[in-house]
């Protein structure tokens, strides 16, 4: 018969005491987030059996999200935020959520969360600047960022292909008869508008289209605060590819009140494939970006991380799927 593996085996094993590989099964305090997953990582490889043991991360799974990335009537950023909750729950896993003001970030103000509660992982769930992060990562090991990912920063991340999903909305419309397209989203305000805006360069480039200046038309600045309305030059393209679903609302909303019609007089797609995208008027062509698979690909991710502390950072990158609704017309 198989014998026992006991706790003494387990502190052998990663040569500490009995009273440390104790602390760490409970999730109690004294013992550093490197051992504890050190610990539990061994007493799985040796089978040990117990109830605690499968949840037993010694504490909860923080998500950060800046606060400029939260709209009151809903977003992207919500719906990957409940995809993530559900799947830590169903692994009995807790997740405290924090959100983080435009000030807090600027000032380099850390969460509360990393205060008293027990944090042994942290998702970053919408893009912080690089400072900030760099910060945070010196304060607390085990950091996943999510939907996107800053040069530099040694981390794991989970993003989307901006590059060919802007890449797939400009060859549509290319392939709609458009050949004066232009850009909305302020570039260099988070990594995935800029890979976004490189597809649609590539694809305007490919088809040795114009690229104008007055066409590429930003929709926030650079710290992510959206502008109300979007500034459109006095004669528009046919087509307008826009970084993201919200964005895209917001220029059918403000290019209808110049008394344009959408898609008559121009064409508008946008990217996420959230509820916004269906409510508009019309329904926004767009890029589908699941949520549940990036939940799935970021719970993993951390979870080997904890696990597994010396494991190389990797990005992740997850492909979209163009769908295609009522904004575009076919010209020419």
């Amino acid at each position: 018969m198989k014998k026992k593996v006991t706790l003494t085996d387990i502190a052998k094993a990663c040569n500490t005491s009995n009273v440390t590989i104790s602390k760490a099964l409970a999730g109690k305090s004294g013992v550093s987030d490197e051992l504890r997953a050190k610990i539990i990582s061994t007493a799985k490889d040796l089978g040990y059996v117990s109830s605690k043991l499968p949840s037993s991360l010694g504490g909860n799974i923080g998500i950060l999200i800046p606060e400029k990335f939260i709209n009151p009537n809903g977003s992207f950023y919500w719906a990957l935020y409940n995809s993530l909750v559900q799947r830590f729950k169903h692994k009995n896993i807790s997740c405290i959520q924090e959100n983080i003001t435009t000030e807090e970030e600027a000032a380099l103000v850390m969460p509360k969360l990393l205060n008293g509660h027990k944090t042994v992982g942290i998702i970053s769930l919408g893009q912080l600047n690089a400072d900030y992060v760099k910060k945070l990562i010196g304060l607390k090991s085990n950091i996943l960022l999510l939907d996107y990912y800053l040069p530099g920063i040694d981390a794991d991340c989970i993003v989307t292909n901006g590059f060919l999903g802007g890449y797939n909305l400009t060859t549509h419309l290319i392939s709609q008869g458009h050949t004066e397209i232009g850009f909305v989203g302020t570039r260099l305000a988070t990594t995935s508008i800029f890979d976004r805006y490189m597809g649609y360069m590539k694809a305007m480039m490919e088809h040795k289209l114009l690229i104008k200046d007055e066409w590429i038309i930003d929709d926030r600045e650079i710290d992510n605060e959206l502008f109300p309305h979007i500034t459109f030059p006095d004669k528009l393209p046919t087509a307008l590819v826009c970084n993201c679903d919200e964005t895209a609302f917001k220029v059918i909303r403000d290019l209808k009140a110049r008394g344009a019609s959408i898609p008559d007089d121009v064409s508008v797609v946008g990217y996420d494939n959230y509820l916004i995208s269906e409510i508009s008027d019309p329904p926004i062509t767009t890029i589908n970006v699941d949520a549940g698979e990036m939940a799935d690909l970021a719970v993993s991710t951390i979870l080997e991380r904890i696990s597994d502390p010396k494991l190389p950072t990797r990005i992740k990158t997850i492909d979209g799927k163009l769908v295609l609704k009522g904004s575009v017309k076919q010209i020419g």
